[in-house]
């Protein structure tokens, strides 16, 4: 089993976990095109299944990230993003994650972006 996004211009729709042979034979009458995510594939990484240990077998990687229903795939790039989260964040070419203007901080404690002041916030 795999897991497909049904993308239209550009827009995931839906995300389904079905076989290859269900996908080509599939009547669908809505409009759009079925294309292969990846669960464990992120920033352009594939993960084992505890997602946290990149995979030996980086050809698993498919389309920069899993699909998410109202992101985005990107035909030109081949790549799959999900909603920019604040308008102050860019997305990345080369990982098409969505990067904050300032570095998250690294020390163990658990952080809030904050759009008005532009600055991480502890969360205490």
């Amino acid at each position: 089993m795999a897991h497909f996004a049904k993308v239209k211009d550009g827009k995931v729709l839906k995300v389904i976990v079905a076989d290859q042979e269900f996908v080509d034979n599939y009547i669908d009458h809505v409009p759009g095109t079925w294309i292969q995510t990846s669960y464990n594939t992120r920033g352009g990484i594939h993960y084992q299944e505890d997602r946290v240990t990149p995979s030996s077998d980086q050809s698993k990687a498919l389309r920069y990230n899993y699909a998410s229903i109202d992101g985005w795939y990107d035909y030109e790039a081949d790549a799959f993003y999900e909603v920019q989260p604040y308008p102050s964040w860019t997305l990345s070419t080369s990982t098409y994650l969505w990067e904050s203007p300032i570095e998250r901080p690294n020390d163990g404690n658990e952080y809030l972006w904050n759009e008005e002041t532009q600055q991480w916030e502890l969360i205490e």
